[in-house]
């Protein structure tokens, strides 16, 4: 099982490769830009195309980018997390820090704002979003420091909200998210190609809707702030700031009515369901009956274990949703309240939940759980697997899984019997994949 769950893990992730999805869904023909079949742009209307971005898969979008425009790409930049670059003919490629953004997140965006400040009335921007681009490009209002960003981002990366709840806030304290990239690149085109990280692809929510409308306000980034108990712990500036926009003092982000959208195209290139395809064909050829439960798996990560363990456990023993053999598949992207002071991620704390709610089955099965941009939390695994012999290890190594749970210490658990599963930099993200084969 181990195997062939190694064949599907790599296979999955080489299915939402960004250089690959940009050139099975972009062709370049006659001067004609096509994009999935569904638009055609005819490049002779532009005198320059210009290519920015920003996220974890930012590097392999624009050197395929590079590869299908050629000549006819005027210049570029972008910005990835660190190591996460490469060297590009045309692109600029700057660095910066993820999930807390630092002081080259700031440098390297201004030079991209450069570049769209160069773009007029006849010119097309493309813009490559991936996950990871709402930490990476950044320009902040006048008084929010980038000390205060982080320990912002530090406070809700701990606090158990949700993505959606998380990019709010950060549009309402940012200059170029929440549709504002647009209103820069304006009166120039826009062209967005988007690699969605996030539940349902909400245009508004990945990467923080750097080109896209927001419908979310000022009004609902202080409620979070309120719902996780956290306004007493935002600094001083940024809640002055967000109730100056509660007050009208500060421009609202842009809705759908504002007339800069009519020149901005926004396509999603993969997601999650793309990942789960792939996983479900792979298992399918190897006779295993197959049962996709969701592409939107979300909230605590030990609540999604316990449900997803009865279903397991279900199937095991009554044949039901789906006889044995058989994978059963999820995806999405679970939360993690942070209480103990342990080193983990919300893959690793799940599948830690899942060993101790399948720890007396003995029927075989084999469990794993991966963010598919190869980093989960702030370590250096992707995730972590267990099976019916997992308990064994845990004997012979004298472990208590409910004393690593409760400090949030799933990590140095998964360490200590070599079951962490370690891809490095996958160069995409799509959120989190978790299967099982019984």
């Amino acid at each position: 099982m181990k195997q062939l769950a190694e064949k599907m893990i790599k296979h999955a992730l080489k299915s939402v490769d960004p250089y690959n999805l940009i050139l099975e869904q972009l062709s370049y023909q006659s001067n004609n830009l096509t994009i999935q079949d569904k638009k055609s742009i005819k490049l002779q209307a532009f005198k320059n195309i210009y290519l920015v971005g920003a996220g974890k898969g930012a590097a392999p979008m624009a050197a395929a980018m590079e590869d299908l425009l050629g000549e006819r790409l005027k210049q570029g930049s972008i910005i990835v997390k660190y190591e996460h670059g490469r060297q590009l003919k045309k692109t600029k490629v700057y660095e910066a820090g993820h999930p807390i953004p630092d002081q080259n997140t700031l440098n390297g965006s201004e030079q991209i704002f450069k570049l769209i400040d160069k773009a007029g009335g006849d010119d097309l921007v493309i813009v490559l979003i991936t996950g990871g681009g709402s930490a990476l490009m950044e320009a902040l209002p006048q008084g929010i420091t980038l000390d205060q960003l982080a320990a912002l981002n530090q406070l809700l990366l701990s606090s158990g909200a949700s993505i959606e709840e998380i990019n709010t806030i950060r549009k309402h304290i940012s200059l170029i998210k929440g549709g504002q990239l647009a209103k820069r690149i304006a009166p120039a085109k826009t062209l967005s190609l988007i690699l969605s990280d996030v539940i349902g692809d909400p245009l508004q929510s990945i990467a923080s809707g750097l080109t896209a409308p927001d419908s979310t306000t000022f009004k609902e980034a202080v409620a979070i702030i309120d719902k996780y108990g956290l306004s007493g712990k935002v600094s001083k500036s940024i809640m002055d700031y967000l109730n100056s926009g509660i007050k009208g003092k500060v421009e609202e982000t842009p809705d759908h009515s504002d007339e800069v959208f009519k020149g901005v195209d926004n396509f999603i290139i993969g997601n999650n369901q793309l990942v789960l395809n792939r996983v479900k064909e792979i298992a399918a050829q190897h006779d295993y009956q197959t049962v996709v439960l969701t592409d939107r798996a979300e909230g605590e990560a030990r609540e999604i274990a316990l449900l997803l363990s009865g279903i397991i456990k279900s199937a095991l023993f009554s044949g039901m949703p789906v006889p044995t053999p058989a994978c059963i598949i999820l995806g999405g992207e679970p939360t993690v309240t942070i209480k103990g002071g342990g080193l983990g991620g919300r893959n690793q704390e799940l599948t830690l939940a899942m060993l101790k709610a399948l720890r007396d089955v003995k029927k075989s099965f084999y469990f794993c759980s991966i963010g598919t941009d190869g980093t989960d939390g702030p370590t250096d695994a992707a995730g972590a697997w267990i099976d019916h012999k997992t308990m064994e290890k845990i004997i012979s190594h004298d472990l208590n899984i409910e004393q690593y749970l409760d400090n949030n210490d799933s990590y140095h658990f998964f360490q200590k019997i070599n079951q962490l599963i370690i891809t490095g930099p996958t160069q995409t993200n799509v959120m989190d994949l978790m299967f099982c084969l019984i």
